[in-house]
């Protein structure tokens, strides 16, 4: 197979996974980068020239005489909190290559963010000399990082490459092997295999990358997969297979590295396919995995990709009975401007704080074997919630999740992609089912969150999203047999159920049926009700008697609130991708009908959830299984 990727319809067992331990003694933890992956991304995500002037590039950069720069950034930073808490490393070594004359410095914070310097060393006149300085993990319980600053006086000049923060070597180093699950998002795929092709020489450790291609606009139809194919080899496994989602595509390169003779040596790195990627991830998530003091998941950081300086959050965690994903834990930063100002302590934008993640999500994460032999492989979910049942699952084993900061990729902005999609079905459904296996289920609180859904769902006019409710939670009743075919009957009945009501539908904002453009004026909010039950009562009386205080309008997506949009008969209200609008029109019946069909689906949970919460805890051995994975990927 040399200079040629495996490619086939059914599994790839023989490849092999070579554990190795690297001649120095050495573990690669990260490198000291300096500019992006993409000209997209600011270099100072990287590096910060704090004074005077400094070129960089990708592992290079040049300090001219009188200049500062800091690597208190982003990706710049150790976490060294992190690596103190969870792994058995009690210090790390900076190397670096110099040439010419000034000072290294290697910088810490703490909790609150106050820096002190840990070791430095000046230079006069050197040529390549490599410089190697130490910095102790011992006061970093609670908070605080790692960086190495620059600097030069008058008359000097500096360059720094090659940048390695380095720990001591376990016994053996386990490889990771990267998953990419991918549909129909051929090109996007194959920039990130390209990403990896060309980063190959500092990833050691990456052993395999699995794509799981379940589209119909193939990977390998593309005319550059031929050349990115040959430069991975035989690292790169390309499996065609039926659309079996998220899940499925993720479970696949669970599936094939566990089949392998040594596949308790291999850890799994999850990867979406639309990620810019930041190839030192798997260097990052791998070193900390190799060095932690017991299995754990560890999962990477997601930036927003459409704002490359923003952090979408430090960690979060699932309000499961709430059936509320994504709750930034305290002292997170979320949506948090990297480059920019904390307001509240009026210094840069740093995570100082260490944060326990109660999950982290598939676009980067990774999972030890061990984890997979203790509690099976991931429920067939089809699409949403799987990474959260899973973490939870595991942590229920004794086995955590950490959110490692400074290990990040770049994925679509999740407040740019509208609520009212098809996709809200297994949202909501594969919550509940999540909150029957790890939750209390309380019965009482699940039914008042659903049902204050509908209402909102029902004044604003959203009928194709309350049928998603109720369709998502007659399928959790069903119980597990739901999950046989692993989602794909449901993505097509939801689409199908959706298709009936038009406000589902995107339009042009300047071709909306039926509605001339002229005609469309921007309706504002007002504020907040400071009495909302009050309003929401008269709101819904004022829905039922067919009362409205406005024939039509336009509604932006950041004002499309329920007590807004009640308030009119026809709302033209812009899509959260800010690519169209959809028109939501007033329907007594059909609001009626939907209201009693909800009130009766959430009475039936209300009477019966106990024993289906039953039936998927007897069930999940089963559904978690490698056999069930086997079957449906018709192996």
């Amino acid at each position: 197979m040399s200079g040629e990727a495996t490619v086939t319809t059914e599994s790839t067992a023989g490849a092999l996974f070579t554990a190795h331990t690297p001649a120095s003694g050495r573990l690669l933890a990260q490198r000291g980068l300096f500019e992006g992956p993409s000209a997209i991304v600011s270099k100072d995500l990287y590096l910060d020239v704090v004074e005077g002037v400094a070129s960089r590039d990708r592992e290079t950069v040049t300090l001219e005489p009188s200049a500062k720069a800091t690597g208190n950034t982003y990706f710049g930073r150790f976490p060294a909190s992190y690596w103190q808490r969870w792994t058995t490393v009690r210090s790390v070594f900076v190397e670096a290559v110099v040439s010419g004359s000034g000072t290294l410095m290697v910088r810490a914070s703490d909790v609150a963010g106050d820096s002190r310097t840990v070791a430095a060393e000046s230079m006069t006149d050197v040529v390549q000399r490599t410089v190697t300085l130490e910095a102790k993990l011992d006061k970093f319980v609670d908070g605080g990082g790692l960086w190495l600053d620059l600097e030069t006086d008058a008359m000097e000049r500096l360059t720094v490459s090659a940048v390695r923060w380095t720990v001591d070597a376990p016994e053996t180093v386990r490889p990771t092997a990267v998953t990419i699950c991918t549909m129909n998002r051929a090109d996007d795929c194959l920039s990130n295999l390209r990403t990896l092709a060309d980063s190959l020489p500092a990833l050691e450790t990456l052993d395999a990358i699995y794509v799981a291609d379940q589209g119909t606009d193939t990977v390998d139809s593309r005319d550059g997969f031929a050349e990115v194919a040959g430069a991975l080899g035989d690292k790169l496994r390309y499996v065609k297979q039926p659309n079996l989602g998220g899940a499925g595509g993720f479970t696949r390169g669970l599936y094939e590295v566990a089949g392998q003779a040594a596949g308790d040596h291999a850890n799994v790195l999850f990867m979406d396919d639309d990620v810019l990627l930041e190839p030192d991830i798997v260097i990052r998530l791998t070193a900390f995995s190799n060095k932690a003091a017991n299995p754990m998941i560890v999962g990477g950081q997601m930036l927003n990709l459409l704002h490359p300086n923003q952090l979408h959050v430090g960690a979060e965690y699932a309000q499961l009975n709430a059936l509320q994903p994504g709750v930034p834990v305290p002292h997170s930063p979320e949506t948090a401007d990297l480059l920019g100002v904390n307001p509240k302590t009026g210094k840069a934008t740093r995570q100082e704080r260490r944060l326990d993640a109660g999950y982290n999500g598939w676009w980067s994460c990774l999972i030890p074997s061990e984890i997979v032999q203790k509690i099976g492989y991931p429920m067939p979910f089809f699409f949403q919630w799987d990474d959260a049942e899973y973490s939870y699952r595991a942590r229920a084993a004794g086995f955590p999740t950490v959110t490692l900061p400074g290990a990040g990729v770049w994925h679509a902005d999740f407040h740019w992609k509208d609520w009212d999609e098809w996709h809200r079905y297994f949202n909501l459904r594969n919550s509940i089912i999540t909150a029957a296996l790890h939750s209390p289920f309380d019965l009482n609180l699940l039914s008042r969150v659903l049902m204050a859904q509908v209402m909102r769902y029902l004044l604003g006019m959203q009928y194709g999203l309350t049928a998603t409710l109720i369709k998502a939670v007659e399928d959790f009743l069903e119980g597990p047999e739901i999950l046989h075919d692993g989602g794909v009957a449901a993505m097509k009945e939801i689409r199908e159920i959706r298709a009936q009501y038009p406000e589902t539908k995107r339009h042009d904002p300047t071709n909306v049926p039926g509605i001339p453009s002229n005609d469309i004026v921007i309706n504002n909010t007002a504020p907040r009700p400071s009495m909302q039950r009050a309003v929401l009562v008269k709101r819904i009386l004022n829905r039922a008697l067919g009362k409205h205080r406005f024939a039509m309008g336009a509604i932006p997506a950041d004002e499309a609130h329920w007590w807004h949009v009640a308030l009119f008969k026809t709302a033209v209200v812009t899509d959260a991708s800010q690519e169209g609008v959809r028109v939501r029109s007033y329907d007594k019946d059909r609001m009626v009908d939907l209201g009693k069909r909800a009130v009766q689906v959430v009475s039936r949970l209300r009477k019966e959830g106990q024993a289906v919460q039953a039936q998927y805890k007897r069930a999940m051995p089963e559904l978690t299984s490698r056999e069930n994975w086997k079957r449906l990927y018709e192996l």
